[in-house]
């Protein structure tokens, strides 16, 4: 099944999502914590990868 374009979020609306700063969100993404793609010169993150970024994030805490 093809990805739909739903399950690609902008970096407000990841922001929005994990209640951090664009500089925050940028920096995720540099460091390679956050999975994301360009298409153009527009920045998309997949769900999923927000989803795993998450399940990584509470795995390493406990």
């Amino acid at each position: 099944m093809a990805p739909r374009t739903a399950d690609l979020l902008t970096v407000p609306e990841v922001m929005a999502s994990l209640k951090l700063g664009r500089s925050t969100v940028y920096n995720l993404i540099r460091s390679r914590r956050l999975v994301s793609i360009t298409i153009g010169r527009a920045r998309r993150i997949p769900a999923d990868a927000v989803r795993d970024f998450i399940t990584r994030e509470i795995q390493e805490t406990t």
